[in-house]
């Protein structure tokens, strides 16, 4: 019975491991020290306090666990965390003051080439990057708040950058104040739920060349530009919120290139541009919300096969613009608050098609400075005009079951 115990206990003890301990009055007084001498499946605990230390490599299998909120400070001289490992754990840390470099990306917690590392609950402040996923997989990013103050693109890092990776999941994070809140290229099979991306540079979230993905349950706000997704096929773009992202060159969300993709149940409000399409095929636009946009969907004429259905366009300046005559998408069953038409048989379907592109839109596609002339008395009487005689706008472009009701 002893022995038995006794194998038990060096069993649980060697898949446990040991805690150490770092604070001020405390065996460890480094963060680097402590890890140097962890073993696998050690937990390195972190009380409060400020570490002014960058370059901590964690090369073998530990939890970083910071209690009262522990400050690792880089000096603007150094990356400060970089895992090296699988099966590695951060936890309640604040990182800060990462190094910044125009050759090396420094970042306040790098992950190079691992499977199954979470990055949970961390603070990250006034670092180049806040994040940088490099060749990994099965990793997790939750629950952290990423932030910095930049003023320019160039001289700026991402809040949380994947490169190369597959299988990620990055939930309830909060980004700001970044180049790009959330960033990732060649990065495929991963999931974005559930965070908030604000008052970023240039997007809140920038896809390239990253296929079969999916990102649900999001905001972007405030941004440079909402989203890109760019050169990109397979993905799903569900139950967003795109709020106020305003700009002469502002999207909420830049579809470029991308084929074979689902954006449902999202809500666009208060953006220069709901959606701009350039390239775009075979993509799914369906229960959307556009609501007090400048333009609610731009789509060039190099965009064929895609759809827009039971859609709600309320209160648009322009609820859709194109720059061709040719039109190769599907409009149908929507709603549009400027549809005055009327429903006899009173199925809810307007008896009369819809046609959303106006002769003003199609003038400002081709002379935006005609903006200038908005609201004018002419602009109105040339849109009666043709939607009395329809002449120059898109004859194909229309929706024949404008629905009667907010759907």
């Amino acid at each position: 019975m002893f022995r038995l115990l006794f194998i038990c206990l060096f069993l649980s003890a060697s898949l446990y491991g040991r805690t150490l301990t770092v604070c001020s009055a405390c065996g460890y007084k480094s963060v680097r020290a402590a890890v140097a001498a962890a073993q696998s499946c050690d937990t390195v605990l972190i009380k409060s306090g400020t570490y002014r230390e960058g370059g901590v490599l964690i090369d073998k299998p530990l939890t970083l666990l910071g209690v009262g909120n522990p400050v690792l400070d880089g000096q603007q001289k150094h990356q400060v965390i970089t895992v090296r490992a699988n099966d590695v754990l951060i936890q309640g840390l604040t990182v800060v003051n990462s190094g910044k470099g125009s050759i090396e990306d420094l970042a306040g917690i790098k992950v190079i080439g691992v499977e199954r590392v979470t990055i949970q609950s961390n603070r990250l402040t006034g670092n180049f990057f806040g994040i940088y996923l490099q060749g990994v997989s099965h990793c997790r990013i939750i629950g952290n708040d990423v932030r910095s103050n930049y003023t320019t693109e160039q001289n700026s890092g991402n809040g949380i950058h994947a490169w190369k990776s597959d299988h990620i999941e990055i939930a309830k994070n909060h980004t700001q104040g970044h180049r790009d809140g959330i960033y990732f290229e060649f990065v495929t099979d991963s999931k974005i739920h559930h965070n908030l991306s604000e008052k970023n540079i240039r997007y809140g979230l920038h896809f390239m060349f990253s296929h079969n993905d999916e990102y649900r349950h999001n905001t972007f706000r405030n941004n440079g530009a909402g989203v890109a997704v760019m050169y990109t096929r397979g993905v799903t773009m569900q139950n967003n919120r795109f709020v106020n992202n305003w700009g002469s060159a502002a999207y909420a969300l830049l579809l470029k290139d991308i084929s074979d993709s689902r954006i449902e149940d999202n809500v666009f409000h208060e953006n220069t541009v709901g959606i701009f399409m350039e390239g775009t095929s075979r993509c799914h636009v369906e229960s959307n919300e556009f609501s007090s946009n400048g333009w609610a969907a731009r789509i060039q004429a190099s965009c064929n096969d895609n759809t827009f259905t039971l859609n709600n366009f309320i209160g648009n300046s322009f609820d859709i613009a194109t720059n061709g005559s040719l039109v190769l998408n599907t409009f149908d069953r929507n709603y549009w608050d400027k549809y005055e038409g009327y429903d006899l048989n009173r199925d809810n379907i307007g008896d009369v098609p819809y046609r959303p592109v106006s002769l003003y839109a199609m003038v400002v596609e081709q002379m935006p400075h005609a903006m200038m002339l908005y609201r004018s008395f002419m602009v109105s009487l040339l849109d009666r005009a043709e939607k009395v005689i329809p002449s120059l706008t898109p004859e194909n472009l229309l929706d024949n079951q404008p629905a009667m009701k907010k759907l």
